[in-house]
């Protein structure tokens, strides 16, 4: 025993030693990575540009000087212009949160020493909305019209060194301010670096990490490196005359539990470096316990180090199987996800790095596992949240591809903004940008362990007219959500080929999106939101895709099942509702869910003065709602019950003794668009306070087998959660009394749970 204790202690130094002199390395690395989110200036145009600046030609020195008309105030980045603007009615649209968009100019002036010359200088954006354009020492850079991908411009040609200032200039064109279905804002609104490396460099997304192998005694991790400027750096003639001359590339891990492998050289392979290291007793990622790894990657020209960079991964395995669903580490597990967009309330789309973490931790608090980042790539901080936190990301390129969505002008659903010249949105890039923007997001996000799967796009069918044409032909009778269409190939396909003349596009975009997808990831499987799925399946559409999203369609779960047995299905957006979580947990064959929507957001908004919509789990602020409250009872297990009161005359319940307990939706009025119903959670308050005799339906929301209600101290009755099984919510009609109304909870033993709700007045 004594030999084994020394033994122990020599590892644990010897671990500590290496830990050390690798955080030492990471320190002395050539590469400096400079927070440039300080000292811009920024100046909102109130003119529209004339001709002057185009596409095709963005040199002209006139247009990053100071320009008139136009006041420039101090800004810190991230910056969203828009959400600090005053909300108003003109020239801004429901869709987009009643703010409004414009032109907006960012400058900057920044010096550099003597001792930079000679480097590789390149500045990252990670999100500019929208249509940006860049200039060094007026000299234009680039153009990005995506405003939530990431990119970066060498400025390494352009820069000027010690006494010589340099300005950076940055024109965001959101002059289309309804050019999305929600808040998008306007700005600079992620974080900006300032990158200085070796001419011989690891690139901007360079590393790539995948865990081909995983087992309980070990991990195979494989490394793909690229580097940039050898051609520059290297001699061949010198290579041949001394091994030692020329770059190599050294890569090593530091598991989650701090224990260093040995360095491995990479070998070159069709200009890539790729190298293959093992750890052993590997300590997973999972949703529980996400331990992150490091991956040192070194860079030596001549025996020299000119680079060092450290990436985060985790090790993990996760399949999806068309009978089984979805499984993490070899461990079945349902997903229970949410949909989030990407702005944060009051704070607009420039959200720092503590209020995802507050957010993503709220969600877990109640038992969410996922998130859906709809529609578009989200924020690196958020990113790095769901891997830090335990968090499962399905990782979504677009809203809409080539055809434009219909956007709401005064109110969701009008779509009153259809012809609008300020409806302009990303579907006029698509042709040109779609691959570039979709293989960097993948890039981007390569290394979170967090992704499990690359969605192309979101209820696309409803751009491409063929679908719902031919779905009305062959479910002339369909009452939408409820009615399960017809699946049968033999009888859909002949349908969907007269009305779209047997060439659809829709069909072919996807192929080419998950082809682009595989050429940068195999390793993850490629999804989909449809909204037709009975239509998809025949038209190539679902054939493009690894996983079929089901939009709303949880009625096509089984029809889709029985006539697609190989077809790996999973609910992409739902609503928050029981049924929806109870045609998940029924079918082993659906991975899970994601429920519109985990946080409220900007947009989709109207009639005025609503600035958005509240459909979630929890508000704005972060507190949480009855429909977090009830779907905290579905997804954990610790013992809890709420209780929620209506008055009886406007409450969608109804009791009888005939009939008992009744449930009818009603539909919103005009000007409200009446199917926005569906997604709210039904009337409930949050009090105890009305007036003597009311007739009060008491709600309770539980995951206790048995309920107790008190009023005054007086039992109302014992109620089991298994008598309510369409809605999973146990009721009792009380007239109201002042007083102190309580519920307890009870285990299957009748065993009081030690929870309780109470509502005083």
């Amino acid at each position: 025993m004594k030999t084994i204790r020394t033994l122990f202690l020599v590892v644990v130094s010897c671990a500590c030693g290496e830990s050390i002199a690798a955080d030492r390395a990471l320190k002395d690395s050539p590469r400096t990575v400079v927070d440039f989110n300080f000292d811009w200036q920024f100046g909102l145009q109130e003119f529209a540009d004339s001709d002057v600046l185009r596409h095709d030609s963005r040199s002209q020195p006139a247009l990053v000087n100071d320009r008139q008309g136009i006041d420039w105030t101090p800004v810190t980045l991230p910056h969203d212009w828009s959400i600090r603007e005053s909300y108003r009615q003109e020239n801004t649209a429901a869709s987009t949160g009643f703010l409004p968009g414009g032109i907006g100019w960012y400058r900057k002036t920044f010096s550099l020493p003597e001792s930079d010359r000679g480097r590789s200088i390149r500045i990252e954006f990670d999100g500019v909305y929208y249509k940006s354009d860049v200039w060094i020492n007026e000299h234009h850079l680039g153009f990005r019209p995506s405003g939530y991908s990431s990119f970066s411009y060498d400025l390494t040609p352009h820069l000027r060194f010690g006494s010589k200032p340099n300005r950076i200039t940055v024109r965001v064109d959101h002059s289309a301010y309804v050019d999305s279905r929600w808040y998008t804002g306007s700005g600079i609104y992620r974080n900006v670096r300032l990158v200085k490396t070796s001419p011989v460099n690891v690139p901007q997304w360079g590393v790539q990490i995948t865990t081909p192998q995983v087992t309980s005694s070990f991990a195979d991790i494989h490394v793909t490196t690229e580097v940039v400027g050898e051609e520059e750096a290297v001699d061949p003639a010198s290579i041949a005359g001394d091994e030692n001359d020329g770059i190599e590339v050294e890569t090593r891990v530091i598991d989650a539990n701090g224990v260093i492998t040995e360095s491995v050289q990479a070998e070159m392979k069709d200009g890539l470096y790729e190298s293959q290291l093992r750890v052993l007793n590997p300590s997973r990622w999972s949703v529980d316990s996400p331990n992150l790894s490091s991956l040192i990657t070194t860079i030596r020209q001549n025996g020299i180090v000119v680079d060092r960079v450290e990436t985060q991964f985790g090790i993990r395995t996760f399949e999806f199987d068309a009978d089984k669903g979805f499984s993490l580490n070899g461990v079945p597990m349902k997903i229970k996800g949410v949909n989030l967009h990407h702005d944060a309330g009051a704070l607009g789309a420039a959200v720092p790095k503590s209020v995802w973490e507050y957010r993503v931790g709220k969600l877990k608090s109640i038992g969410v596992n996922a998130i859906r980042m709809s529609h578009n790539p989200h924020s690196v901080e958020l990113m790095d949240v769901c891997d830090q936190m335990g968090m499962l990301v399905m990782d979504e390129f677009f809203d809409e591809w080539d055809r434009p969505k219909v956007k709401s002008l005064r109110y969701i659903g009008d779509q009153g903004a259809k012809d609008l010249n300020e409806a302009r949105g990303y579907s006029e890039c698509f042709e040109r940008w779609a691959e570039r923007d979709l293989k960097d997001l993948i890039r981007r996000d390569f290394n979170h362990p967090s992704v499990i799967m690359w969605s192309i796009g979101n209820e696309i069918e409803w751009t491409f007219p063929a679908y719902s044409k031919a779905f009305a032909m062959l479910n002339p009778d369909a009452v939408e959500s409820k009615t399960i269409p017809v699946f049968d190939p033999s009888i859909v396909k002949p349908v969907f080929d007269q009305v779209s003349g047997g060439d659809d596009p829709l069909a072919k975009i996807a192929k080419q999106l998950s082809a682009w997808v595989k050429e940068v990831d195999t390793s993850r499987p490629v999804t989909c939101g449809s909204v037709r799925p009975s239509l998809a399946a025949v038209s190539g559409y679902l054939d493009a895709v690894d996983v079929a999203g089901f939009n709303y369609r949880a009625e096509c779960y089984d029809a889709a099942h029985e006539t697609y047995p190989e077809m790996k299905i999973i609910g992409s957006e739902n609503w928050g509702a029981y049924s929806e979580w109870k045609n998940v947990l029924d079918r082993d064959f659906v991975s899970g869910m994601f429920a519109w929507t985990g946080f409220a957001y900007l947009g989709e908004a109207g009639p005025w003065p609503r600035k958005g919509l509240n459909l979630s789990f929890f508000d704005y602020a972060g507190f949480k709602t009855p429909r977090g409250h009830f779907f905290e009872c579905l997804w954990k297990d610790e013992p809890k019950v709420y209780m929620v009161t209506t008055p009886s005359a406007e409450s969608e319940y109804s009791f009888s003794q005939e009939d008992g307990w009744q449930f009818e939706m009603q539909m919103r009025d005009p000007p409200f668009w009446g199917a926005l119903r569906k997604w709210e959670w039904y009337r409930v308050n949050e009090h105890w306070d009305y007036q003597p005799d009311q007739d009060i339906i008491v709600q309770v929301y539980t995951n206790c087998d048995e309920a107790e209600l008190f009023l005054n101290n007086k039992s109302l009755g014992k109620q089991a959660l298994a008598d309510f099984p369409d809605d999973h919510v146990i009721k009792w009609l009380v007239p109201y009394a002042a007083g102190e109304l309580t519920v307890k909870g009870y285990a299957e033993n009748g065993v009081h749970a030690g929870v309780h709700s109470r509502h005083e007045r």
